[in-house]
């Protein structure tokens, strides 16, 4: 559950923003990433800890500054596409510098010993490439759809939706499956 705190400023950023008023949305999730990064830094947590939460800072920085500066921007519109394609790239940056975005999570959650162990991080490699594939996606689902249609608030909502729900049951899920099928301690 702690992991999926860090998703809060893009999840309220999804609430407050609106195609004709992001900058609520952008401060809004500035505020609250900034706040989970002070009170996460305070309590100890490690940088690898909090890689979503110090993602949504720089996110939301460059989004307050830019939704500031240019509120009518042709960008509006693609409010919920730019999350998705931002949050792709820190989970594929994650994978890329071979430091998977779950791994600082997981080891919160696992025993020592198993940090460093080839299965415990490759578990973490297919539940962060989970969460790309589902960023990047939703980052193309929902730029098509907002191109075509600028009342497609349903279809916008369930992607954003779905974008969550479906990698967070398989975080939920997977860990699990493969502790029964032994091939983590």
């Amino acid at each position: 559950m702690r992991g999926m705190l860090g998703f809060l400023p893009w999840i309220v950023y999804a609430v407050v923003a609106t195609s004709d008023e992001w900058r609520w949305g952008a401060v809004t999730g500035l505020v609250i990433a900034v706040v989970l990064v002070i009170l996460d830094r305070r309590s100890g947590r490690a940088w690898d800890e909090t890689v979503i939460e110090s993602s949504a800072a720089v996110f939301f920085a460059c989004l307050t500054v830019l939704s500031l500066a240019d509120p009518h921007s042709p960008l509006t519109p693609y409010g919920p596409a730019l999350v998705n394609v931002w949050l792709a790239g820190t989970a594929w940056g994650s994978l890329a510098v071979r430091k998977p975005f779950t791994l600082g999570i997981a080891r919160t959650k696992a025993p020592r010993q198993v940090w460093d162990h080839p299965r415990f991080i490759r578990l973490n490699v297919v539940l962060t490439t989970t969460w790309a594939v589902a960023f990047t996606v939703a980052a193309i689902a929902l730029t098509v759809v907002l191109h075509a249609s600028l009342h497609a608030t349903a279809t916008v909502v369930a992607i954003k939706v779905l974008s969550f729900v479906v990698p967070a049951a398989f975080t939920a899920w997977y860990p699990n499956h493969v502790r029964r099928a032994g091939a983590v301690g």
